[in-house]
């Protein structure tokens, strides 16, 4: 069950990197959030 979960979780990551990839600039910033910062967004939203 663990590696499912582990797969699960890595999917997550994927797909909340490439959701943030493709907003703009102004986007992000109306999230708070800089282009630097999503990797590191994307693993706290997945709880890594």
């Amino acid at each position: 069950m663990n590696m499912a979960r582990s797969f699960s979780n890595w999917r997550k990551y994927r797909q909340t990197v490439t959701e943030l990839g493709r907003m703009t600039e102004r986007e992000l910033n109306d999230l708070g959030i800089a282009r630097s910062d999503i990797k590191q967004v994307a693993r706290s939203a997945v709880g890594l």
